[in-house]
């Protein structure tokens, strides 16, 4: 049974992050922050009204990705420790302060690309010819100069981003510290229950009276929220509908893809392709869980069940260290050792707290190593989740140690192609550990589906449909009330699961229970960097060490090149709809070899 959540104050230091990696302390962090103010006010001294000339523009350019970096590390101090505890009152008001501190200096230093984007295009080409550290960064400020705006608006637009970003503080203000779950009772028997009790743990719960009640009284608890969250929501969307004709874009769709760098026939394709060309072998695993369990009936709530539920081993912590280093030894002994840092560094936060984040992340502030965010459960999913934000770790890892900071991040078309690979290979890991043992396949092919593919191309690809049609409307003008929400969303799942699920009721409250309908198109893109993932894993499979030794180049590169480049690299071609037709094609023949080992 799920136990009652500790408060952050009682969880021992070791299952905890460490964030005196990027500050040892709050002071030292306040000392940053003045720093940063420092240098903006240089700069602006410096070269405002003078970036007229290649020269001093790289000049300028230099100064600012230096304080790019203090704002990222200002801001990941601040954040990283509000996230693991909404809770904390003090933490969320250092947050807010800090937010309104390097927000006022970046719009102090917005003139910098305004400048730029107005000076003569051969200036700004010589600048991009003879940069060290920013030529894609001038290189996007030419491509973007068709939508930017006065100098003047360009200042009020960053200063108001604080604003603007309120909807997504207020829905993880809601969802983490304001909503609290009673217990719920099953034949006279009292459960606790929270958010992540029912993420965690009971979606899983294999006793079906009690997975299913914990479904219903988490769906009710939801439900009191659900014109709050809608107005959270409609608030983000509106905004970028509105930022989006400012900006003179066609649609909000143009406006959002354009700094992934991808077309709307590629973002388009993913959802089309998978909600017509998966969905009948996910209707078959749906059915295959049924067998497995004796249900009476496949309903929404019995979704996340595992394949063979007596067959799901534990595992410790220090377990996981040894699980994950020989799994992913294929990638080398550099990515070997920061693996190793990440444990004895301590760049993970296993802990279940109150007000803790849900879900998992990673956060790499520049040069600092990463933070890995998830609640540990002593399952082989969490290993996988590991493996997952470990490769995410990897990835920047290498591309902070080969980039500036203007290249470090990559496009979100891409961005979770190095974790799911990770994912891939431990699951290849296992099965050739243990070939003889089909029961034991069986469970690391279910293992694949239901954390890896169900994750990223099931339950992300169907929030992108969702969130699809939310845009297609706000694009037209109309308004998205909580009740179109949940019909938007009740008819994505009943288009992908047919007959063969029966969706009960709460199930279209599904779209308030994710945080990344607040950063834009991003949703989508789990499916199209695994599709990538795919690939390059079959390729190493293929090929051997000459298709490792393309990936680890292709971490390196960061934000230097293209998604359709970063996959090129990767020896995969995503002009065409080959690799993801291909890829669930794999799928489904990773749920006919489990029916046939069942």
């Amino acid at each position: 049974m799920a136990e009652t959540l500790k408060k952050r104050s009682e969880v021992p230091e070791n299952l905890k992050w460490d964030t005196s990696r990027i500050y040892k302390t709050k002071e030292d962090m306040k000392a940053g922050l003045d720093a940063l103010k420092s240098l903006s006010a240089e700069i602006e001294k410096n070269y405002k009204g003078k970036l007229t000339d290649s020269k001093t523009i790289n000049e300028c350019l230099s100064k600012y990705n230096d304080f790019l970096i203090m704002v990222d590390h200002v801001s990941n101090y601040s954040n990283l420790n509000l996230s693991v505890d909404y809770t904390d009152a003090e933490n969320a008001r250092t947050d807010a302060f800090v937010i309104g501190e390097y927000m006022k200096e970046l719009a102090r230093l917005s003139f910098i690309d305004s400048e730029i984007a107005q000076a003569p295009e051969n200036v700004i080409k010589e600048a991009i010819d003879t940069a060290t550290i920013s030529k894609n960064y001038l290189e996007d400020v030419l491509r973007f100069k068709p939508h930017m705006l006065s100098a003047e608006t360009e200042a009020t637009l960053v200063s108001m981003q604080e604003v603007t970003s309120a909807p997504y503080q207020m829905y993880e203000q809601t969802k983490l510290a304001d909503m609290k779950f009673p217990d719920f009772e099953v034949n006279g028997k009292k459960y606790p229950l929270g958010y992540s009790l029912f993420e965690d743990d009971y979606e899983y719960e294999e006793d079906t009276a009690v997975r299913r009640a914990a479904f219903k009284a988490f769906s009710e608890k939801l439900r009191d929220y659900m014109y709050t969250t809608a107005a959270q929501y409609g608030a983000r969307v509106r905004s970028e509908k509105i930022l989006s004709e400012i900006r003179h874009f066609d649609s909000v769709f143009d406006h959002l893809l354009f700094s992934q760098k991808v077309t709307r026939e590629m973002y388009d394709r993913q959802i089309d392709l998978i909600m017509e060309k998966l969905a009948p072998h996910m209707r078959k695993y749906a059915r295959l869980i049924k067998k497995a369990h004796n249900l009476d009936k496949m309903t929404y709530a019995d979704l996340k069940l595992p394949l063979d539920p007596e067959y799901n081993p534990k595992v410790t912590i220090e377990k996981s260290k040894e699980y994950i280093l020989d799994g992913l030894s294929i990638m080398g002994p550099e990515y070997q050792e920061m693996l190793k840092r990440a444990y004895d560094e301590r760049w993970i936060d296993f802990a279940q707290n109150v007000g803790k984040s849900t879900g998992g992340f990673c956060a790499s502030p520049y040069q600092k190593g990463s933070y890995i965010l998830l609640s540990w459960n002593e399952r082989m999913s969490d290993v996988f989740t590991l493996a997952h934000e470990l490769g995410h770790a990897g990835h920047f890892y290498n591309c902070q140690q080969h980039q500036s900071y203007f290249d470090n991040e990559c496009s979100q078309y891409v961005v979770e192609a190095p974790s799911t690979i990770n994912e891939l290979l431990m699951a290849e890991y296992l099965k050739d550990k243990n070939t003889e043992d089909k029961r034991f396949r069986r469970w690391v092919l279910a293992s694949q589906i239901s954390n890896t593919y169900y994750h990223n191309f099931v339950t992300h690809l169907l929030e992108a449909a969702y969130q699809r049609e939310v845009y297609k409307r706000v694009d037209k003008g109309e308004s998205v009330p909580a009740e179109t929400l949940n019909e938007i969303f009740k008819g994505v799942l009943q288009k992908f699961w047919g007959d063969e699920v029966e969706l009960t009721e709460g199930c279209e409250l599904t779209w308030m229970r994710q945080p990344h309908y607040y950063m834009g198109l991003y949703s989508y893109s789990y499916s199209a960097s695994l599709t990538i993932a795919t690939q390059v894993m079959k390729r190493i499979r293929r090929e051997g060490q000459s298709a490792v030794d393309d990936w680890k180049k292709t971490l390196k590169a960061g934000g230097s090149v293209t998604p359709v480049e970063f996959a090129k690299m990767a020896g995969v071609d995503v002009t065409t709809d080959a690799a993801l037709l291909d890829t669930i094609d794999y799928i489904g023949s990773i749920i006919d070899e489990i029916e046939a080992l069942s």
